[in-house]
């Protein structure tokens, strides 16, 4: 039976409300902070192949519109009653790293498989080899904590006690995972009673084929917003801080190539797989979740009407190169895989950003750090739990600033209020806010950043802030835009003994010790000196921009009180636009530090020196350049002999590296 347009609609919706009920189920009955505040989950009823159809919109996790468990459905025969559970980021891609907990159930109609439904969360801790499980030093999988493959949690209803014993003897807190994954329980279980009352409106047969007419709908929708877009092959790259505790950077490209109604994100040009924590595991699968987050964010941004399910991903495709940052192989450590999947986002929308300069905003402030304390009360119980996200806003846009410390990209991880914090775990919030000029100076600014401080007072406290990025690759304006401040995490701050902490991710603390963290600031779009005098005047009086940046920045004289000096500002603006040009992005000054010495060509050259080297080799070999031309500014036309010359340098030492195709002693001679 085939539905009509109308009740297409109808069906849509009712499918979303589904989803939604899960949503609402497992955020109301969890029990780790990071899963009823912060809302890291989601909720999918799904086709009977696997492929998503509908999940919450306005909240929960984000990232999973395409979230395909095809690969490990198969893997069981099912009875009513039954629940799988996976958590296996290497067992069919559907789990992304240890943490994330999905489980999935049948629902059954007239003795036959109709649809699934499932939901993930991620849990604060699965065991391994820090707190909260995560952290950019560990170097493979095994050290990331329980491992969970594919499996029967339930089978006709009735409990698997010898997994649940698994669980509990592997991580820290077992009874918040029990409650957890109660809660994950209730959460299918209602969405099996819903999907029923759907079915018992529209009928079996003509639900099983709405399904799959929602998924073509949503591909219709994705396909007429690229073909809007104009053809071409449009590159962009942006890059972490370091690719390991204290590594050099790490780089994730994009060659995103509109053809009619089809894309295509080629990652070739991303870094090695690392000996650390940040590879995204991706299966090299041409829609990966992960790998289209920034596709759906783009197109969705054109159409708000489009529905969000995996039909919307079906014009795309990714490449991605085995072996590297974006398709890690075994037994690559991938925990903080979210940082990577982050950046993505960042480079994907800056790639549409050059197909649609004058409908994207500049970069988000990206970078968000996921907060963790373990730490004993005063009676001495073990707490362990989130206490928020800290990031930055939104890029301004060619119609409005960014928003405020909204988190932008992440934006779907929601802030712990401070009474809860508070209540839940034995610190006081000092400060938690927004940063005064962190948003990029724009005609339109760039969102502001957040800040919190906190005071801890137990011995042997723990602190983790997953994710720490952008304290050096600041977020990028466009169209003549600024880039956003950089990110801040220190310990102890304003006094003798205040140490900065760049991107460390794990902090030890003793009682009294006081953390700052700061996220960055997002990118501004457009000329500044053309931003009106008075929107610049409120964004001083707000505390957003100080009196000193409005000048520098914006060419605005402010006086005391804060009133506008009109004569002032007319003068100083004049002075500033003689000669004054517009770059299509604005970088800050780390990016443009490290490109003087890695340029494009240069990169070139060590993407295909790295196809040619043996996977487990790559992550050497790329240190070993990195650290042969280190502050060599390139020539002019690029410096890719000077990577090549390396690279023969280094298989003087190490003979099991394959040779250059062509290459001769010459180069060899340029690299002493």
């Amino acid at each position: 039976m085939t539905l009509d347009s109308t009740n297409l609609q109808v069906l849509a919706n009712y499918c979303a409300a589904a989803a939604e009920s899960m949503g609402w189920t497992l955020m109301r009955t969890a029990h780790s902070t990071f899963v009823k505040e912060t809302e890291d989950f989601s909720c999918q009823v799904l086709t009977p192949e696997g492929l998503t159809v509908a999940s919450p919109k306005t909240f929960g996790a984000t990232w999973y519109t395409g979230l395909d468990y095809g690969e490990v459905i198969p893997l069981f025969d099912y009875r009513e009653g039954d629940i799988c559970l996976t958590s296996d980021p290497y067992a069919g891609y559907v789990a992304t790293h240890t943490p994330d907990v999905h489980i999935w159930k049948p629902v059954f109609r007239d003795g036959e498989i109709v649809c699934f439904v499932g939901c993930h969360i991620h849990n604060t801790d699965v065991g391994g080899a820090v707190p909260a499980t995560l952290s950019r030093s560990l170097t493979e999988i095994h050290q990331e904590g329980l491992r969970i493959p594919p499996m029967r949690l339930m089978r006709d209803g009735v409990m698997n006690e010898d997994l649940l014993r698994l669980i509990a003897n592997n991580v820290r807190l077992p009874e918040q995972n029990w409650g957890d994954l109660n809660a994950q329980i209730a959460c299918v279980n209602v969405g099996e009673r819903k999907i029923h009352e759907i079915i018992d409106r529209f009928g079996r047969d003509a639900f099983r084929s709405g399904l799959g007419d929602l998924l073509d709908y949503a591909e219709n929708q994705a396909r007429a917003v690229i073909r809007g877009i104009p053809d071409g092959a449009y590159f962009f790259a942006d890059y972490a801080d370091e690719d390991q505790a204290g590594g050099y950077p790490v780089r994730v490209a994009v060659t995103l190539t509109i053809h009619g109604d089809t894309l295509t994100l080629d990652y070739t040009g991303s870094d090695p797989q690392l000996a650390s924590s940040l590879n995204v595991p991706t299966g090299g699968k041409e829609r990966h979740a992960l790998a289209m987050v920034g596709v759906v964010y783009a197109l969705y941004s054109q159409d708000r009407t489009a529905l969000l399910n995996a039909g919307f991903v079906r014009p795309a495709r990714a490449i991605l190169p085995e072996g590297s940052v974006m398709n890690a192989v075994m037994p690559a450590a991938v925990g903080m895989r979210s940082l990577m999947c982050n950046l993505a986002q960042t480079v994907v929308l800056g790639a549409f950003c050059r197909a649609l300069p004058d409908r994207m905003p500049a970069s988000p402030g990206s970078g968000m750090s996921l907060m963790n304390v373990k730490t004993t009360t005063r009676a001495g119980r073990s707490v362990m739990a989130s206490i928020g996200p800290v990031g930055g806003g939104g890029g301004g846009s060619p119609r409005a600033d960014g928003a405020e410390g909204c988190g932008a990209n992440m934006s779907y991880l929601k802030n712990t209020p401070v009474e809860i914090n508070e209540a839940e775990v034995p610190v006081r919030i000092l400060r938690y806010g927004l940063v005064p000029d962190s948003g990029g100076p724009g005609r339109h600014r760039g969102g502001t950043a957040l800040e919190m401080e906190f005071q801890l007072f137990a011995p042997q406290s723990m602190v983790t802030a997953r994710n720490r990025d952008r304290s050096v690759f600041s977020a990028w304006g466009l169209r003549g835009g600024g880039s956003g401040a950089t990110s801040r995490f220190a310990r102890n701050p304003g006094t003798a003994h205040c140490v900065e902490l760049g991107s460390t991710d794990i902090v030890p603390c003793d009682p009294g010790d006081v953390i700052l963290i700061q996220g960055p600031g997002a990118g501004g779009y457009g000329d500044p000196l053309e931003r009106p005098e008075e929107e610049v005047l409120a964004d001083v009086r707000r505390g957003f921009v100080s009196a000193a940046r409005a000048r520098s920045d914006y060419g605005v004289v402010v006086a005391d009180g804060p009133t506008l000096d009109a004569a002032a500002t007319a003068r100083l603006r004049g002075e500033m636009a003689r000669g004054r040009s517009a770059p299509e992005f604005g970088h800050g000054p780390g990016r443009r530090a490290f490109e003087r010495v890695w340029t494009q060509e240069r990169y070139d050259a060590l993407t295909r020196i790295l196809a040619l080297v043996p996977v487990t080799w790559r992550f050497f070999v790329k240190h070993q350049l990195f650290a042969a031309l280190k502050d060599r500014e390139a020539p002019l036309g690029g410096g890719a002999p000077d990577v090549e010359a390396a690279y023969e340098a280094l298989r003087g030492r190490f003979g099991d590296l394959p040779g250059l195709p062509g290459a001769g002693p010459g180069r060899a001679a340029a690299a002493e």
